[in-house]
């Protein structure tokens, strides 16, 4: 190998270092503290996952700009991890409070999953982890 060959595959390779590193920069797991238990995240804490569907056809409907029911506008980085953790475990929203979120345990526990994942505190554009 020539020095030219050599110096492409090591870029190559610090690229597919990084790609690996941006990948596992977000938190792969939680502890619940309603059931005590460490939740290790799936396909269902990403994005295109279960939780976010949950997020836009349970809790959009009312959190968006301008809504007509007073519900503050919401987001995944609305809250910090804990601060959605917090949501859940103490149920101190509204609409938890009377029934109105409509949401199944389960829904619950893949939805906090989602939001605690893409919290505001897990992200951090200044970190290589993250290359933001």
């Amino acid at each position: 190998m020539n020095k030219k060959e050599i110096a492409v595959g090591c870029v190559i390779l610090v690229a597919v270092g990084l790609c690996f590193s941006v990948a596992n920069a977000r938190p792969s797991k939680r502890l619940d503290p309603a059931t005590k238990q460490c939740r290790i995240f799936n396909v269902d804490a990403e994005w295109w996952g279960a939780g976010n569907e949950i997020f836009q056809q349970k809790c959009k409907t009312c959190h968006v700009r301008g809504n007509d029911k007073g519900a503050p506008f919401l987001h995944s980085e609305s809250k910090t991890s804990k601060a959605w953790n917090r949501v859940f475990f103490a149920k101190y929203p509204k609409c938890a409070q009377d029934g109105s979120w409509d949401i199944t345990l389960e829904e619950q526990l893949v939805l906090n999953d989602f939001l605690y994942k893409y919290a505001s505190d897990t992200y951090n554009a200044y970190s290589a982890e993250d290359c933001g």
